[in-house]
């Protein structure tokens, strides 16, 4: 809780006088004191507390602290708001005070029809039926306007569910194995989303079910990693929020992650200006007063701040600049905010702050971060990751110079390939040089190997199901610093440079 919203509570508490609430409160303060729980402490500065007490006071306490701060957000929180007056219709109307609560009725309706809330229509239209069967004023025309309302809306809720059943399928398509695989997988994906999906026109579709239906795009065209057409998707979502009256604070949740996908897919596309400017746009609802953030969407905009930062040192090229800001400069908060995240976002910071070592060639920490994947025993969980964090580890090795341990861990990184069905082309090409190479080759058989291998990998850049392990390493710009003898960052650099001048 915020220090206002336990200023507020304990003023909501202050018009209760019982024994009861007084202890309630004194155990309130007590823990408000404390960094960590300690019951006995409590029980040993407060002799009025009975051990026996404590467990059903902490019952109390916490009904009352989540009434207080329903209290409080109802007013900013237009569902909250909604339900509210519903509730004071439902006492009316227990009354037979029918005039009176049709009033709040017609309030919540018009607020929720205001805010896209379906839900809560069909719950109001449910009153609305029950004051027509107990009123006597003329019905027919009400109730067929009722009958289509409700028809309507079950039809947007059903779209509404059919969409978001398929992205959520492919979300977890996505967090099992990443980015698509091969055609079977593919013709497999499309197939299933084809036979699932409703006829619609889209020029019919309300605000919320268009809402619903791009996210499903988006979802479908990260997974093939079509950037083009999720970029398309990404801003069709993003104008959609932002032309809709009430959409965005209704869905605040929604519009902070079509914002994300948008940022991502100008990320891959290299739509630098585009990048900086939605990426601003997305770091000022922090200050957007019309906005009401709670904790979840503050967490969720402070993973997205690191996420798009680090991306933007990767375009660039600036990666020892990111490593001094994100693991010195912001290193606290960054810290605890991978102790708050799910386990999928901290795969992927793991992997992210890696390569960002790797391309500021601190090898050693590099491997510490993949030693978090490659140590994750859930192995099956993003399994590309866990295949891509081994071969860049395989690489670090040889670029300490550790040819010791590099034959050891090409057997297992094999074995786990094999294991994994994840033995593409990509893999076998880097396996074979890094068995090639040895500490007692000359300068310019090595070069030559490094030469080779670029010539292997750049038709796949742009192969449909090989080109997923260029979004997670730009191997290409570490082969031209080893052909070339600069650094990583001197080749990404050189090439943002050439990319800001077209």
């Amino acid at each position: 809780m915020s220090k206002n919203e336990k200023k507020i509570f304990k003023m909501y508490c202050s018009a209760f006088e019982s024994g009861e609430e007084k202890k309630m409160l004194l155990l309130f303060d007590e823990i408000n004191k404390q960094k960590e729980y300690d019951e006995e402490k409590i029980l040993e500065n407060n002799p009025s507390l009975k051990a026996s007490q404590i467990s059903n006071l902490k019952a109390y306490l916490y009904e009352k602290i989540l009434n207080s701060l329903r209290t409080q957000r109802s007013e900013q929180n237009p569902n909250l708001l909604i339900r509210k007056w519903i509730d004071y219709a439902q006492i009316l109307f227990e009354r037979t005070l029918y005039e009176q609560g049709s009033f709040f009725l017609k309030k919540a309706k018009k607020t929720a029809a205001q805010y896209n809330n379906l839900e809560l229509m069909l719950e109001i239209i449910k009153w609305e039926k029950s004051v027509l069967m107990l009123t006597s004023q003329d019905k027919q025309s009400k109730v067929d306007d009722i009958i289509e309302e409700v028809k309507r809306i079950n039809k947007q809720i059903n779209n509404i569910n059919i969409f978001s059943n398929l992205s959520i399928k492919m979300d977890s398509y996505y967090r099992q194995s990443g980015h698509i695989r091969d055609k079977e997988k593919l013709d497999e994906l499309k197939k299933y989303i084809d036979s699932n999906l409703p006829e619609y026109d889209e020029n019919q579709l309300s605000p919320l079910e268009k809402m619903y239906l791009y996210r499903l795009y988006i979802g479908f065209y990260f997974y093939i990693q079509d950037a083009q057409q999720g970029y398309a998707y990404s801003k069709k979502l993003t104008e959609l929020f932002e032309s809709t009256a009430g959409l965005i604070e209704s869905n605040t949740e929604d519009y902070i992650r079509s914002l994300n996908a948008l940022i991502i897919s100008q990320y891959k596309l290299m739509r630098y200006d585009e990048f900086v400017d939605t990426n601003e746009k997305l770091q000022n609802l922090e200050n957007n007063p019309a906005i009401l953030l709670n904790e979840n969407l503050r967490l969720r905009l402070l993973k997205y701040h690191f996420i798009h930062e680090i991306n933007h040192f990767f375009m660039t090229g600036r990666f020892e600049e990111g490593v001094k800001s994100i693991m010195h400069t912001q290193k606290e908060t960054f810290l605890n905010l991978l102790e708050n995240i799910d386990k999928h976002s901290l795969l992927i910071f793991n992997y992210k702050i890696a390569c960002l070592y790797f391309g500021a060639r601190d090898y050693n920490q590099c491997i510490r971060w993949l030693q978090k994947i490659i140590n994750e025993p859930d192995v099956d969980f993003r399994e590309d990751l866990h295949c891509f964090a081994r071969i860049i580890n395989l690489i670090c090795h040889y670029e300490l110079g550790n040819f010791d341990v590099i034959k050891y861990y090409i057997i297992t990184t094999y074995k786990f390939l094999l294991k994994k069905d994840d033995l593409y082309l990509f893999q076998k090409y880097i396996l074979a040089f890094l068995k090639k190479l040895k500490e007692t080759l000359k300068d310019e058989q090595v070069k030559n190997e490094f030469i080779v291998l670029k010539k292997q990998l750049m038709p796949l850049v742009n192969s449909p199901y090989e080109k997923r392990a260029f979004a997670y390493f730009d191997i290409i710009s570490w082969l031209e610093s080893k052909i070339e003898k600069r650094s990583v960052e001197e080749i990404i650099q050189e090439k943002f440079r050439q990319l800001m001048k077209k």
